[in-house]
């Protein structure tokens, strides 16, 4: 069964309960929060004050993507703010097991990202350990950028390491993601799939998540032979 993460980067922060609400009524499974950080990514968003601003205004599974530098720093202010799981970058720590015991200690689901070059041996050997794995599609930093074709033989390479390993690990996709492409990336083994612009930039943005979520409804339906976790 699949998810969508709708992206509040590319929200409208002059109605933010609206756009909120907006993707909460038309189907949407979590809200993807990239709180970056201008060291790590080329840009400044977001920290714990939002995800603290979006806890009592939704029930939705509150994802938070921390593209920053030491994110060690900042797990327990991003936990006590009502973050649900936790990302961080195998490239932003020298110590990344130690990290993601930590986000478990917290009371949050740990999640681990990859850039688009980041080979999936980085993550060989936490996948047992962690919830979520995090396959970044484009450079992370800026929302509306195009869908890098070659992630998605990663993609399927992930989904092959951990389904041979037998885990529960689900995995997510965030980057370039829209109407046209959505639903090749859900086959290729994707769990979760990540849209900012292409909600949030659109004229109805309800209908829009509506539209993506139903298109996973339907790509669920050819998918059955990979025995994808629920």
């Amino acid at each position: 069964m699949s998810g969508l993460a709708p992206s509040i980067l590319s929200a409208n922060f002059l109605d933010l309960p609206g756009q909120v609400s907006m993707v909460e009524a038309n189907k949407a499974d979590y809200l993807h929060i990239d709180v970056m950080d201008g060291r790590f990514v080329p840009n400044i968003t977001f920290g714990p004050w939002l995800v603290k601003t979006l806890r009592p205004l939704t029930r939705l599974v509150l994802d938070v993507h921390l593209m920053i530098v030491e994110p060690e720093k900042y797990i327990s202010a991003f936990a006590s703010a009502g973050a649900d799981i936790i990302t961080v970058h195998a490239e932003a720590t020298h110590h990344l097991d130690r990290l993601i015991d930590q986000i478990r200690e917290s009371g949050c689901k740990a999640g681990v990202s990859l850039n688009p070059a980041t080979t999936l041996d980085a993550v060989q050997y936490v996948l047992p350990k962690i919830d979520l794995l995090l396959l970044m599609s484009v450079n992370p930093g800026f929302g509306g950028q195009k869908y890098l074709g070659y992630v998605t033989e990663k993609i399927k390479a992930a989904r092959r390491m951990i389904d041979e390993s037998g885990l529960a690990c689900l995995i997510e996709v965030d980057g370039g993601i829209h109407e046209g492409n959505i639903s090749q990336v859900r086959r290729a083994g994707a769990d979760i799939l990540v849209a900012g612009n292409a909600v949030f930039g659109q004229p109805d943005p309800g209908a829009t998540c509506l539209k993506l979520k139903n298109l996973l409804d339907e790509a669920d339906g050819k998918n059955q032979d990979l025995h994808l976790p629920e």
